[in-house]
């Protein structure tokens, strides 16, 4: 909303009488929102976007354009710009007071600007599109992409929306499973290594109470296991059946660092470094 001011003034032989001052508010009658779902995102998630028009003058407003700079921000100290997320060519859904219209031109992909769009008097306008996000999203803990949009047009001052999306945070953990040797004689040593990978962005504690379970097939005699190069104990680590091959650990054993996350100060390309926790066990098979 803005005010505006005038003052009349008369002048004669050389004297000048001013008016009042009257005082006037220009009424906004065209506002924007804008929605995220979801409202987090990791590396390759598909958000879809909500932008809302509402009008709520006596006049309509057509050919309206809407720009979307996708989130563009600025890094390193040479001041790069980075798009962290891709429109989804084909996604654009365009109603008009509820009612669902032929989508209107996208005229450019990145920022994304969208053109053709028209508000009708006391209604209403809905955009709907997809971005995904790319190597340039900001990973790892507090990152945020903040998104907005720009509707512009003739007769108004242009209205901006914005929407933030967070970064996942929390564990995300993987495992991989080895055996050496491959071929092994009967009753022969074998050895199973495991590695735990954690991508997210907490580590994983005793306090999540992660467990490892395996059945061994065959089982296994005789069996050693160590965590990130520490013997475990039977009993105080893990539990193991030997008529069954169960082998699992007890709460709180395993532990897995955070990933790492760093953003390549030239490209602006951001990767990750999962945290990893290795188990080890060895046997002889029965």
């Amino acid at each position: 909303m803005a005010t505006f001011y005038n003052q009349a003034t008369l002048s004669y032989n050389g004297t000048v009488a001013s008016s009042n001052i009257t005082a006037g508010e220009i009424l906004e009658v065209l506002s924007a929102s804008k929605t995220a779902v979801p409202d987090n995102y990791s590396r390759g998630s598909d958000n879809v976007f909500v932008v809302s028009i509402v009008n709520t003058g006596s006049s309509c407003y057509n050919g309206l354009t809407v720009t979307d700079d996708l989130g563009e921000y600025s890094f390193g100290e040479a001041g790069g710009a980075a798009v962290p997320l891709t429109y989804k060519e084909g996604s654009l859904i365009y109603y008009v007071n509820g009612v669902q219209q032929p989508a209107p031109v996208v005229t450019s992909l990145s920022p994304l600007t969208i053109t053709g769009v028209n508000v009708p008097a006391g209604g209403n306008a809905t955009l709907i599109y997809a971005a995904e996000t790319n190597e340039f999203a900001p990973m790892g803990a507090d990152a945020v992409i903040t998104n907005t949009a720009t509707v512009s047009g003739a007769g108004f001052e242009a209205v901006t929306a914005s929407a933030d999306i967070a970064y996942t945070e929390g564990i995300d953990l993987a495992i991989s499973k080895s055996l050496s040797p491959a071929a092994v004689e009967e009753n022969g040593e074998v050895t199973y290594t495991f590695v735990i990978q954690n991508f997210g962005t907490v580590p994983a504690e005793a306090a999540d109470n992660v467990i490892f379970s395996d059945a061994f097939t065959p089982a296994l005699s005789g069996i050693t296991a160590e965590f990130n190069g520490a013997a475990w104990a039977s009993g105080t680590n893990y539990a193991y059946d030997p008529a069954t091959g169960v082998f699992t650990s007890l709460d709180g054993m395993i532990t897995v660092p955070a990933a790492q996350f760093v953003q390549d100060e030239t490209t602006g390309e951001w990767s990750s470094q999962a945290g990893v926790s290795t188990l080890i066990i060895k046997g002889r098979l029965v």
